[in-house]
C-alpha cells in the first residue's frame, strides 16, 4: 500500500513557501552528510513557480546538481524546455544543471540513451525527486503509449529513457526523455506538488487503486517503498 501523506495549504503562495523550506533541508542535509546534492525538480507551472523562493534561500549553491524530471525534446530557449526555467532560476547562484537533452531529435530514442549516459556520470541516488502531475495522470513524462510500459519497468540502473506521449499532447506535441520509474523511487525522497481540486481527485483515486491503476502515477507510486510527501493546494 501506498505511503501518502498529504499537506493541504490555502493559496499557492502558502504551498511554495513550504515546499522551499522542505527541500532547503533536503539540500542543507545532503551536503552536511556527503558535501554534495543532487535534486531533480519539475517542469509545468507549479514547479516553477516554486524556484525562485528556493532560490532565494542561503544554500551552499555550488554543491548542488539539479536535474529536471523529463524534457522535451526541444531547443534549451525554446518556451517547451523544462531545463530552461531551471537554469534561469538556479545557474545564477553556482549550481550545476544538468540538462536532460539540449535541442529537438529526430530519434527520440537515441535522444533517451544519451540522456541516460549523461546521468551515470553523477553521484546516484538523488537526494530528492520532486514530481509534479499533470490532469491526466502523467507524471515526469510518464505518459501513456508504446513507451509506457518501458518507462515503468526499466531496469533499476537505468535512468532515463526516451518516450513518445501517445496521444501527443495538444499544448507540446513533441516527443521526450524522462526519469523512469526505477530512477525516480529510487531517490532518498519523493515529493509531489500539484494545485486544483480535480488533480487532488485523480491522484487520490490513483493512490486507491495502486498496482491496478490505469494512469502512469498511480503506477509509478504503487512500486514505491518510502513515503511520498503530497502538497496541495485549490
Amino acid at each position: 500500500m501506498i505511503e501518502a501523506e498529504w499537506w493541504d495549504y490555502d493559496s499557492i503562495d502558502e504551498l511554495a513557501d513550504a515546499v522551499a523550506g522542505d527541500v532547503g533541508f533536503i539540500i542543507e542535509s545532503a551536503i552536511d552528510a556527503r558535501d554534495a546534492s543532487l535534486i531533480a525538480v519539475p517542469g509545468g507551472k507549479t514547479g516553477p513557480a516554486i524556484f525562485k523562493k528556493l532560490a532565494e534561500q542561503k544554500l551552499q549553491w555550488k554543491k548542488v546538481a539539479i536535474i529536471p524530471t523529463d524534457d522535451r525534446l526541444a531547443p534549451v530557449d525554446s518556451d517547451l524546455s523544462n531545463v530552461r526555467e531551471i537554469a534561469r532560476a538556479f545557474l545564477p547562484l553556482g549550481a550545476r544543471v544538468v540538462p536532460l537533452t539540449s535541442e529537438a531529435a529526430g530519434d527520440y530514442k537515441a535522444a533517451g540513451n544519451a540522456a541516460d549516459a549523461r546521468l551515470q556520470d553523477l553521484p546516484w541516488p538523488p537526494d530528492l525527486v520532486w514530481l509534479g502531475m499533470g490532469a491526466d495522470g502523467h507524471t515526469a513524462s510518464i505518459f501513456p503509449g508504446a513507451d509506457f510500459q518501458g518507462a515503468l519497468d526499466a531496469p533499476k540502473a537505468r535512468r532515463a529513457i526516451g518516450v513518445m506521449p501517445d496521444p501527443l499532447p495538444s499544448d507540446a506535441p513533441v516527443a521526450r526523455v524522462t526519469l523512469t520509474r526505477a530512477a525516480i523511487l529510487s531517490a532518498r525522497t519523493v515529493l509531489i506538488t500539484i494545485t486544483g481540486q480535480q488533480k487532488r481527485e485523480v491522484l487520490e483515486q490513483a493512490i486507491a487503486d495502486g498496482q491496478s491503476s490505469k494512469l502512469p502515477i498511480g503506477r509509478v507510486l504503487a512500486e514505491a517503498e518510502q513515503p511520498i510527501d503530497i502538497h496541495w493546494c485549490p
